[in-house]
């Protein structure tokens, strides 16, 4: 796995992560009870904004070995982590990377409400039976997005 670039330490951002699960699978995500996530990718939209910015959020993602606090912890378990995008925009955005991904052509929603309880967006997980491209997505969104492979 590779490692993030120490220049992210104290920034902050919008991100996504790009995952792939290579099986279906039945997880338990917490409250929500077991959800079942067909194989294929998932784009899970996050921010950081709190202390150590972009570089803490995103080395937590990273790691397997922790404590299950977020909706995301759960699937992260089982599914490998492949690419993230991010931006080191001020804007928290969020809401709107979910929105324009939700808008993206065969995109499903696996589970309602999935990273999305502080917000008023459907959901911040999606998934996809082939890797969403990263170029539509940067045009869509209006901000450089920056991509970190996490491919050894």
């Amino acid at each position: 796995m590779k490692r993030l670039p120490a220049a992210l330490e104290n920034h902050t951002g919008t991100y996504a992560l790009i995952l792939r699960l290579n099986r279906d699978r039945a997880v338990s995500i917490g409250r929500l009870d077991s959800i079942d996530f067909p194989a294929g990718f998932y784009i899970y939209i996050g921010s950081a904004f709190g202390p150590g910015g972009l570089r803490t959020r995103l080395g937590r993602h990273i790691s397997k070995r922790k404590r299950s606090r977020w909706h995301i912890d759960y699937l992260r378990r089982l599914a490998e982590l492949v690419e993230i995008w991010y931006t080191l925009h001020p804007e928290k955005a969020e809401c709107r990377w979910a929105e324009v991904i939700r808008q993206t052509r065969h995109t499903r929603i696996p589970c309602p409400g999935f990273g999305a309880s502080d917000c008023r967006c459907g959901t911040h997980l999606f998934h996809f039976e082939s890797k969403p491209g990263l170029k539509t997505f940067r045009r869509k969104v209006k901000m450089p997005v920056r991509l970190k492979g996490m491919q050894s």
